[in-house]
This record gives C-alpha cells, sequence and structure tokens, in this order.
C-alpha cells in the first residue's frame, strides 16, 4: 500500500457516511482474520457500504489511492479468503442485508450479498420455497460470501452447491464500473459464463453487490437413517453401493471413530463409541419416495457390513440422526483450544484410505485428529485439534496440512471441494493446476483487475 492510513481514512470519510468508516481497535482486530486460525492481518480501516453506489465510491477512491481492498461477509469462511493479507480496507457487506425479490412463479430470489442464508430461507419459506444449499454456517454465513466461495453443505449431493444455484450477479469492478451477469432465467447461454467464474473467484476479481439466486418447492417430506460400521472401508464401499444402485439422496454424511466418540461425550445421543465410522443418509420429496429411498439405502448398508441400521419413524427422530453430522465440529471444539476444520476432496473409492493417511500424517506431531464429511461426493473435513500456545503446535499443523493436501492430490482429489483455496491453500494451488492453467488464471485476473486492488488470496 503506498498511502498512509490517516490519508486513506479521511478519503473513505468524504464519500461515505461517518459511521460507515471504522478505525476502532475492535473492528480492526475483528475484520483481521477468519475462522482459519493459522492466518491473520490487521487492515487500515473497515467500510460498511449499505449500497451499491457506496461501493464504487470505495472502490473508485480505493483504486485512487493503490489501497488494497478485501471483501468481507460474516467471516465465516475456513480457508483464510477473508483475512486482509496486505492491509488496506476490509469492504463489509453486512449492512447490505436486503432480500429484494421472491418470485415464486419464476423460482428464484434476488438479494443482497450481507443476507444471511437462513434469513434467505425464511423469506423463501414464506412462499412455499426453500434456498437448496444448506452449508453448516448458514446460521451466520452470508450469500455474498457463500458464492464467493462457492460453498458447498449437507444436501449438495442431490441439490447441488451454490455454483448450481446462482443465476446472476451484480458485480462492481476494480475500476468502479458495474456489470451484471446471467440472469432470471435458467437457460441464457449469450456469452462467456462470467457468473461461473466469479461465483468461487474468492472476493479477487470484483465485489457482488447483488445475486439472484434458484430457489425450489418446499419438499413434502425428508427423513434420514444412520448406519453404524466396524471400519471406514465397509462405510465407503456401501457409499459406493448406493450410488450404483441408482440412489441419489439429499444426504450421505460420514463420521470417522473419533469424531463419533467427540460427538457422544458432547451430545450424548446415545452413538455406538466402539464403531469404526457412522454413515448418515438422508432424502427429501415426495413421501413415498423418500420412504422407498431410505429403505433401499439401509438394505445396501445392511448387506455391506452395516449394523444398527435405524430409518427415523418420525421427524424429531430424524433431526436427531442428522445432529449426530451437524454437530461434530462443535463437539470436536471441546478437545482443544484450537479446532482447525479443514476440507480436501477425494474419489469416493478412495475415502477410507485418504482417512487413513491423514491419521499418519499427524502422528508423532502432538495433534489430536478427527475426519467427518460428505461421504456421497468424497468431501473431507479433517479437523487438527492442538493448544497453540504448545512450543511447535502451530508449525505441527501447518506441516500436516501440507501432507493432507499432497495425499488428496495424489489420490486423484482435490486441496479444496467447498471452502475455497484462500490464504491456506494458495501455495498448493499450481501443484494441483498446472503451471499452464495458474498462468492463465493471472491473466484473467489481470482483465478484471489489472491494478490489483483486490488481492489474490485475500
Amino acid at each position: 500500500m503506498h498511502v498512509s492510513a490517516d490519508r486513506l481514512v479521511a478519503a473513505l470519510v468524504e464519500v461515505l457516511p461517518a459511521d460507515a468508516v471504522l478505525v476502532d481497535d475492535a473492528a480492526l482486530t475483528a475484520a483481521g482474520r477468519d475462522t482459519a486460525p493459522l492466518h491473520a492481518a490487521r487492515p487500515d480501516v473497515v467500510v460498511e457500504p449499505s449500497s451499491t453506489a457506496e461501493v464504487v465510491a470505495v472502490v473508485r477512491t480505493t483504486a485512487a489511492l493503490d489501497a488494497p481492498v478485501t471483501v468481507r461477509g460474516a467471516g465465516s469462511g475456513l480457508a483464510g479468503a477473508a483475512v486482509p493479507s496486505r492491509g488496506g480496507v476490509v469492504l463489509s457487506t453486512r449492512r447490505m442485508a436486503r432480500v429484494l425479490e421472491v418470485s415464486r412463479p419464476e423460482l428464484l430470489a434476488v438479494a443482497q450479498p450481507g443476507v444471511v442464508l437462513t434469513d434467505l430461507d425464511a423469506a423463501a419459506d414464506e412462499h412455499g420455497l426453500r434456498y437448496a444449499p444448506d452449508p453448516a454456517s448458514s446460521a451466520w454465513a452470508t450469500l455474498g460470501g457463500s458464492a464467493a466461495t462457492s460453498a458447498g453443505g449437507l444436501r449438495g449431493l442431490k441439490h447441488g452447491t451454490t455454483r448450481e444455484a446462482v443465476l446472476g450477479l451484480e458485480v462492481v469492478l476494480a475500476d468502479g464500473e458495474v456489470i451484471r451477469t446471467g440472469g432470471r432465467l435458467r437457460k441464457d447461454v449469450a456469452g462467456y459464463d462470467l457468473t461461473r467464474l466469479l461465483v468461487g473467484s474468492e472476493g479477487t476479481l470484483g465485489v457482488i453487490t447483488e445475486l439472484i439466486v434458484a430457489l425450489q418447492p418446499v419438499p413434502q417430506t425428508s427423513s434420514t437413517g444412520v448406519a453404524v460400521f466396524d471400519d471406514l472401508e465397509a462405510a465407503s464401499r456401501a457409499v459406493t453401493a448406493v450410488l450404483a444402485a441408482g440412489v441419489v439422496p439429499a444426504t450421505l454424511e460420514f463420521l470417522d471413530h473419533r469424531s463419533i466418540t467427540a460427538v457422544e461425550d458432547a451430545a450424548h445421543l446415545g452413538l455406538d463409541t466402539t464403531a469404526g465410522a457412522l454413515l448418515i443418509f438422508g432424502d427429501d420429496g415426495d413421501a413415498s419416495a423418500v420412504q422407498r429411498s431410505l429403505e433401499q439405502i439401509a438394505q445396501v448398508c445392511a448387506a455391506g457390513g452395516g449394523r444398527d441400521v435405524v430409518v427415523a419413524e418420525g421427524a424429531a427422530q430424524a433431526e436427531d440422526l442428522l445432529a449426530a453430522r451437524r454437530c461434530a465440529l462443535p463437539a470436536l471444539q471441546r478437545l482443544a483450544p484450537v479446532a482447525d476444520l479443514g476440507d480436501v476432496g477425494v474419489p469416493r473409492p478412495h475415502l477410507a484410505q485418504a482417512v487413513h493417511r491423514i491419521g499418519e500424517a499427524t502422528r508423532g506431531r502432538g495433534l489430536d485428529v478427527a475426519v467427518f464429511g460428505h461421504a456421497g461426493d468424497g468431501n473431507l473435513h479433517p479437523v487438527l485439534c492442538y493448544d497453540p500456545s504448545d512450543d511447535g503446535a502451530a508449525d505441527a499443523a501447518r506441516a500436516t496440512w501440507g501432507e493432507v493436501y499432497r495425499t488428496a492430490l495424489e489420490l486423484g482429489g482435490t486441496i479444496t471441494g467447498e471452502h475455497g483455496v484462500g490464504l491456506a491453500k494458495l501455495p498448493y494451488l499450481e501443484l494441483q493446476r498446472g503451471s499452464a492453467q495458474t498462468a492463465l488464471y493471472r491473466r484473467l485476473k489481470a482483465a478484471f483487475d489489472p491494478g490489483g486492488l483486490f488481492p489474490a488470496g485475500a
């Protein structure tokens, strides 16, 4: 940054209401990190615009002063994508939090980026609709942030992720120009698909100021089941068998042994703590179709070595079963001051091998590790638990994450299935995509942001 903090703040106060420019210590500290524990930086100022016009004013002001801008939603990201790695300005979308329209005939909503996902879902529910993506952080994550990282969720296998749900965007580019990509139509192939490019770009190409998202009718019913396995290999084979049988459930999740014991210790759900793995499955839709689907999955699991296979008899029991997956991270957070949640993806047949190798990567490093995730699409969530005050613990975690990413790539997978690249995984991006493709990324970045206003990895 080539401008002093005082000059930057003075310039921003000229284009924004005074209460939208924050320089107090608490605001700067809070905006200096997301939920990735190994990454933090301090901005010079936080701004909270409340309209597209104010975002344009911020971008033009900061560009003129050569000050970097990091876009931030709720800060619930897990890869350091909202960390202001070069200081400068954190642009928070907190005040842009209105659902502008819900259209039942078109099955869509128009909303600002600061809308919390559960608030969007509540607005849709008034029209008998729902927003299908279901990240675990839906109660506090924002629509803009989830689009910027292309967040996934528990319903991704059947209903898709954020990338499939976003139909169109309003975006402020680095020169202050406002563009609209996509639109209200499900079928529109005019020109390059900039919407798909911008979803998942993690704030490096522009500032999302409005979104058009697809909605679905609320399903008639949903239900859940659970199967206990002696080991993760058997659970992994059951997942493959379920999908091979032509069943695509809405939910197909797993917990390893360490996750099971942590959840049971915390929530007392009656889980079998001798189990090597727990498979949680669920579906939604027509009541009779859901019943057939869950019965078929239960049969496949039982035939594949699953024991204590249970299909919920009612909504309350279904919620109890699903709670085992939803409370996995909070349960693991009780084990140590830091529970560092990551995400990689591997082909489904390699799920058990990946979990085993992740465990081996932590051996001798003083870290407690558990793995849970989305078995249906091979998306794993390792959790490294440690005390950062212990000498070398943070360095051990960094080294372990490097091995985790390399393991995923060696097994034909990806360094991130849904959390994004951010600062945490940026050093490994070229390892996955190759030099030619990362060079193309840089040229695309330069086309959108020639002055480097929006830092890569921030």
